[in-house]
């Protein structure tokens, strides 16, 4: 079993995941869909094996004690890799996802320009969101590497693990690990601002003491970048609210009210003409009538200010579909498997049935297709 001669036949197929799993043979994810090798399914011993090549012995230490591990691997000649290993029916399967060597950039990914002034904001909380898979962790990047290529700052990262290895341009980035450099996202962040950051990615908030350490220090008057799982921006909203106890909500929707700078949402969706996948991303941003709305408590009509506030840079995800299909870069089909509100979209398409895709000469460019598989 060599899994790095699997590793690299993912990339030669233009992989973005690798899946080992016990009587199954490697599967690589492209485009979004999965595809088998053609290979035999894999033993037991099989993907033992795999973990024993990846992960360092203290990291194989804490998968055997714990059954979970997320870590990270530099293949040379491939790049960064995700890794993640569970234990299933006694059994270990890996997921191993394979980041771009290059960080690509938000004009590459054809992300929306908001992002750039989102990065370079001097303080607040700027949240991305959407499915597992959703190239969360790319956007994040690309805005990082905006910053770093624009502004002298130091960026402090806390991630599980560390993705994307930033090279020292003009900013200053210090990169910790959870279990290697740090144990928590939380026992990190009650440290960061000894430490002289002006930006801090927290990789996400998944607990309570997390997210009010995020907030606590946006209230500092830095900028904090984090990300979430949620199908929209004001899910997003819900879920950190969420994690706080029926008694801390109130406060925690006055304090996210007066942190909060925008919320992006983002979904991969197909390309027209199978030429990869590209990101619908939904925008929200903190203007006067977001932030009474977080206030107020009322987060199920900030879909409405969506729709309205247009002209301030914000936009639905239904209206990002739409967007792309009128500069050619999905279908029409796209559309309607992706959006929210069909009837919505029929509306400002003028129907369901005019057509299935444009018709266009296939693209040349390069940067979202192998950056988005």
């Amino acid at each position: 079993m060599d899994v790095f001669s699997l590793i690299t036949e993912a990339r030669d197929r233009g992989g973005s995941d690798l899946h080992l799993v016990v009587d199954s043979p490697p599967l690589v994810r492209v485009k979004g869909a999965l595809d088998p090798l053609k290979l035999p399914g894999l033993s037991v011993e099989d993907t033992a094996e795999a973990l024993n090549q990846l992960a360092s012995p203290s990291d194989r230490d804490i998968f055997h004690r714990e059954l979970e591990l997320d870590f990270g691997f530099t293949m040379p000649g491939v790049g960064r890799l995700r890794c993640n290993a569970a234990q299933q029916r006694g059994a270990i399967s890996l997921a191993i996802r394979l980041l771009p060597p290059v960080i690509p950039t938000i004009d590459e990914l054809e992300l929306p320009q908001i992002c750039k002034d989102l990065v370079t904001k001097p303080r607040g909380l700027v949240v991305v969101t959407g499915p597992t898979g959703s190239g969360k962790s790319t956007t994040l990047a690309a805005m990082i590497q905006h910053l770093n290529n624009s502004e002298a700052k130091h960026v402090i990262t806390i991630e599980d693990p560390i993705e994307y290895v930033y090279p020292s341009i003009r900013c200053a980035i210090t990169q910790r690990q959870l279990g290697t450099d740090t144990k928590s996202f939380a026992h990190a962040l009650k440290h960061v601002l000894r430490q002289n950051p002006d930006v801090i990615l927290v990789g996400e908030m998944r607990d309570l003491e997390t997210a009010a350490a995020v907030l606590t220090i946006a209230e500092t008057g830095h900028l904090v970048l984090s990300t979430s799982h949620a199908p929209s921006t004001h899910q997003a909203l819900e879920r950190i609210i969420d994690l706080f106890p029926p008694h801390e909500r109130h406060l925690a929707y006055t304090r996210l009210a007066s942190l909060l700078v925008g919320v992006l949402c983002q979904a991969l969706v197909p390309r027209y003409c199978d030429e990869g996948r590209i990101a619908a991303v939904e925008v929200m941003l903190a203007n006067t009538a977001m932030r009474n709305l977080i206030r107020e408590e009322k987060l199920y009509q900030l879909p409405n200010v969506l729709r309205t506030c247009r002209e301030e840079g914000m936009m639905s995800l239904d209206d990002s579909l739409v967007d792309l299909y009128r500069n050619q870069k999905i279908s029409r089909e796209t559309v309607f498997d992706y959006c929210a509100d069909q009837a919505e979209v029929e509306r400002l398409l003028g129907g369901r049935t005019k057509g299935v895709a444009p018709r266009r000469k296939p693209s040349t460019g390069g940067g979202m297709i192998s950056s988005f598989l």
